[in-house]
């Protein structure tokens, strides 16, 4: 009598007789996604992260006018906190598995489209340039501290909850 592992088992009989059929072609649109699958997901949460900038920038001009750019240093502080967590969220150890191409998709994608240190900067200069000299000093230190903090916090509470057990 022979044991179901050995290579002489009829089920092994059976496939040499019978092979399987030849590997199917990737179809166009395999190809293509594979081709550039990561400048699509890098691009579609580009317009999700900057339509939220869109949103929150309109949101905050019509609550707080526009002397201080507190649209910009918000998008900032919570896109890197974004940032942070889903790193560590997803990261070698994390408590998620992604793909290096959902990871794209957050972290380039929308955290890219999301955060504008462009913006930051042409209105800090703006600020400068209209001699309001301290509250550029002010708009600098709070951004680079609230952006560094936020990083942390979200680096630090997805590590905290990648060590919780269960699911």
């Amino acid at each position: 009598m022979q044991d179901s592992t050995s290579p002489t088992s009829t089920a092994d009989k059976q496939a040499t007789k019978h092979p399987l059929s030849h590997p199917r072609r990737p179809t166009w649109w395999q190809t293509i996604w594979d081709t550039a699958g990561s400048y699509i997901s890098v691009a579609l949460g580009s317009v999700v992260g900057g339509v939220a900038r869109y949103l929150v920038s309109v949101l905050f001009a019509s609550q707080l006018g526009d002397g201080f750019p507190w649209n910009t240093l918000f998008v900032n502080v919570t896109g890197s906190f974004i940032i942070g967590f889903y790193s560590a969220l997803t990261g070698p150890d994390g408590r998620l598995l992604a793909s290096p191409r959902q990871r794209q998709f957050v972290m380039v994608g929308i955290c890219g489209g999301y955060t504008t240190f462009s913006a930051f900067s042409l209105e800090t200069l703006r600020l400068v340039q209209s001699g309001n000299l301290h509250a550029a000093l002010l708009n600098i230190g709070i951004s680079v501290v609230g952006w560094l903090t936020a990083v942390w916090i979200g680096h630090a509470l997805a590590t905290r909850l990648n060590r919780l057990r269960g699911t």
